[in-house]
Formats: structure tokens, sequence, C-alpha cells
């Protein structure tokens, strides 16, 4: 019978929570000659071009990807949160998801195929624990953002408890204070877990308690790496068995249009390291009022730029994740400041999407101005390009402090009082610290960067911490599929 290990990845909906799924996937059947079949839950627009794209970029014959029914949001009040919608696709999914998992276990007892030996989830996917159970499934949980974040799943209820007579974590009077990591702020903590009273607070409280007493957790996979995180992974290991085994970025064939050959020609033409990408991610938005001090604030810096820009919104800053909000995009020329498209002067604005990778790796790009989201961070790292953090949802408010103040590789803009907005004159004057590397803190980061680099090379050379993770993993994995 054919021993090859067979697993099956479960990822949430998103873009972003599919592509380090996609890339761990390609590791574990190019390294370790692993067999993935990929469980794809979709929303009503799934799957997208873009998703299909990724899934592509897998390895043939061994990985296969079915497509669940997609999840209606009928159900859901017109503005629904992303979050919500997540959760509400991922229960409304486990059917489907309870029909694959037992399909694949009985069609390996039968025929030839690789035997399942594990499921890897993403932490949105918790709820198919129980099937998993059922099945008799071992489960890994694959955490796609970094340590840090999972030490504060683990601490949550712990947290919540102490909490109990706050309704926002902003109040906190006392820093949180995870193993291993720098004291948080409150307010810096989970976008999910910042208003007690929601129904998201209780829901992502609900997720930590099942992932802290779940049994059947084998163990838990990190995208992140040892020399970035060492003290808060060496302090989690000692709790769980953890696999850290980033960085892991996008490496499949990049999608290719004419915003592709635009971004890349214009940058061919301009000087080394002089060009500022600026970008929020597949989801990050800004609201109308801070679009326009960010326009005018790249205008007064000076310095050139590329910038990937999304039709603003006042409500939610992750509101083009799962394509949330009006199914009719506007123009950049209906939101941006009048006159600004005319007067850009040495920047480039791309309209909602560009080639990220391929603009980080560009030998004329000298920073990036990021929403913080792990995996642009681990691009931005891989590839040495300093950062102007600027958080927007999620854990990114948390990545921002390990950035700025554990491993100074990212200036922060000051936000001006109880608005919340980071004026043009502080824009400007950030980007200049940054990409002239005239201050203190500037040269800092520009030095801080280089060293982080040639850590990540070290972690994924072929006795690299990362590299020996995946294997012990896959070793697992094999000796699993042997009994």
């Amino acid at each position: 019978m054919n021993q090859t290990p067979h697993i099956a990845i479960l990822p949430s909906p998103g873009i972003s929570h599919l592509i380090p799924f996609v890339e761990l996937a390609k590791r574990l059947i190019l390294h370790h000659d692993l067999h993935v079949t990929c469980i794809i839950p979709c929303t009503p627009n799934e799957p997208s071009d873009a998703t299909k794209s990724v899934l592509e970029s897998l390895p043939k014959p061994n990985s296969r990807t079915i497509f669940l029914p997609p999840v209606s949001f009928d159900d859901l009040p017109d503005d629904a949160n992303p979050s919500r919608k997540i959760s509400h696709t991922m229960t409304h999914s486990l059917p489907s998801i309870h029909h694959v998992l037992k399909s694949l276990v009985s069609s390996t007892s039968t025929t030839s195929s690789p035997p399942v030996v594990a499921l890897f989830l993403d932490p949105f996917a918790i709820g198919a624990l129980d099937i998993a159970k059922e099945l008799d499934i071992p489960t890994y949980v694959f955490f796609p953002t970094n340590a840090m974040a999972l030490s504060l799943i683990f601490y949550l209820p712990k947290l919540d408890e102490i909490a109990a007579s706050y309704d926002f974590m902003r109040d906190l009077p006392e820093p949180v204070k995870l193993p291993g990591c720098p004291p948080f702020h409150g307010g810096d903590l989970f976008a999910s877990i910042q208003d007690r009273r929601t129904d998201t607070y209780k829901k992502t409280v609900q997720i930590s308690k099942l992932i802290v007493s779940a049994e059947r957790i084998k163990g838990f996979i990190l995208n992140s790496f040892v020399d970035i995180e060492a003290k808060v992974i060496k302090a989690l290991q000692e709790e769980k068995t953890i696999y850290p085994v980033g960085p892991i970025v996008q490496t499949g064939p990049p999608r290719q249009d004419d915003g592709d050959s635009e971004c890349l020609t214009w940058l061919d033409k301009q000087p080394r390291g002089s060009v500022l990408y600026v970008s929020f991610g597949s989801g990050g938005t800004l609201s109308y009022e801070q679009m326009t001090e960010l326009a005018f604030g790249l205008e007064m810096s000076g310095h050139r730029f590329i910038w990937v820009v999304r039709r603003p919104n006042n409500e939610f800053p992750n509101a083009a994740f799962l394509n949330h909000g009006p199914k009719n995009p506007l123009e950049p020329l209906e939101y941006l400041p009048n006159g600004f498209l005319e007067r850009k002067g040495q920047g480039l604005v791309v309209h909602n999407w560009a080639p990220q990778t391929r603009v980080l790796g560009h030998i004329s790009t000298g920073g990036f101005l990021s929403h913080c989201g792990w995996s642009s961070t681990l691009e931005s790292i891989l590839h040495g390009v300093p950062i102007i953090a600027w958080p927007l949802f999620a854990e990114q408010k948390m990545n921002a402090v390990l950035l700025v103040e554990n491993l100074k590789v990212a200036l922060r803009p000051k936000a001006d009082g109880e608005d919340g907005i980071i004026r043009r004159e502080e824009v400007a004057s950030v980007v200049k610290a940054l990409m002239e590397g005239t201050s203190e803190k500037g040269r800092i980061v520009r030095h801080s960067i280089k060293q982080l680099k040639d850590s990540v090379v070290k972690a994924l050379n072929e006795d690299g911490s990362s590299t020996r993770a995946l294997s012990e993993l896959a070793s697992t994995l094999k000796n699993m599929a042997t009994k």
C-alpha cells in the first residue's frame, strides 16, 4: 500500500488566510513528498479567480482541491462585518466539511489512496474539531500569523476574567503582559476583542477556550521563526508542541495583468531605493478623511511612491475583505483629493492591486508603508525593506508593537487626538525619516532590517531552525502513516 502521508487542510475564507496554507502545503509536497487535499469554504462570491489562481499553483499530482458549496449571507444584516461573515461561513460549512472528511477517510480504507493522517485547521475553522474527533483524525492548528497572536489566544480566557468590569479593552489600567512578549496596551490587542459587548468578542473567546482545552490538537504550526520571536516561542514550547516553520510567503507564479507591467516598468526607471510602496493589503481600507490626509502627506514628503488605492470606507477598516462593500467600485479620481492625480509628480497610483512580492523585491523600492498584516510583514523582512507601520485591524496593532519596539525595523506615525487621524504633516515627516535615513531612528530601522533579513536566510537554509521544524513535523506525519 502507498504510505505517502495524506493531510487535509482547512483554511477560512479570505485570500490572506489561503495563501499561507497553500505555501505550507507546497513545502510539504515538494520537500517531504506529502499528499494534500485542500478543503475550501466558499462565500457567495467564491471561488474567485484569485482563489483559483493560488490553488492552481499547488504541485500535481500530490494535491487536490475540493470547493465546498457557497454559504449565503442572506441571513446576515447588510452591515455585518467581515469577521462575522467568516464565522457564519465556517459554521454553515460544517455539514459539508463532515461529508468531505468522511469520504476521504472512507476512500483510503478501500483504495490505494494515501491514508489521511492529519487535518490542518485555521483558527477560525476550530469548529471542525468535533468532526475530526468523530472520524479519529489527528488535528493540528496552523496560525498564518505569529507566536504573539497564539500566546494571546492561550491567555484570552484569563484576560476575559481580568477585564470583566470593562466594556472596552482600551480601558484596561495596566498593560497586558504575555509570556515572552512586550507589554501591550489593551487598545493594541486583537481588533475582534476590543469591544467586550459584541458577538464577535464572545465568539473569539469561545474559539480561544476550544483551542486551549482541545486534547485532540497535536501541535501548533506557526508562520514565524525563532530569530524574530525567540522568547515567546520558547515560552509557548514549554506548554505546547510548537512548530515555527516561517516565514511562509507566496512563491507561486505571480498574477499577471496590465498592472504588473505598469508597476514594474515604472519602477525600472526610478533610482535605487528611492520608492515608497504604500499598500494596506487585500482587505484594508481607510476613511475618506484619512485617505485625503495620506494623499497630501505623500505629496508633501517629496518622495517617489507607488500607492495601491482602494475605495475608502468610513465604517470598517477591513471593508475590502471578502469583497465587503459596494459592488460597483469607484475609480480613484472619484475619491482622491481634487487635482491629486494630476499633481502627484513622482508617484504612481494603482487601483486595488499590485504585484507586491515583485515590488518589494525590486531594487528601486526603499520603504513600505504597510498595514502590518503578517504576510506583508514577512515579505518586507524577506526583502530587507524597512516599514512604516500603519495597522488597521485584526492583530495588526500587536504586529506594529513588535516591529517598532522590539525589532526596531519600523517607524510608526502618531495619530492626532481622539479622532485617530494621522495628519498630512505627520505622514510627510515619517516618510522623510524612513526614506532619507537622516534621523537616528531612521538609521536604526535600516540597519535592523538588514540584520533581520540575514536571519531569515539562516532560518530557511538546509540546517536552519524553520527547516528543521518542518522536517520534524513531516517526520511525525510519516510515522503516523505507517501505524
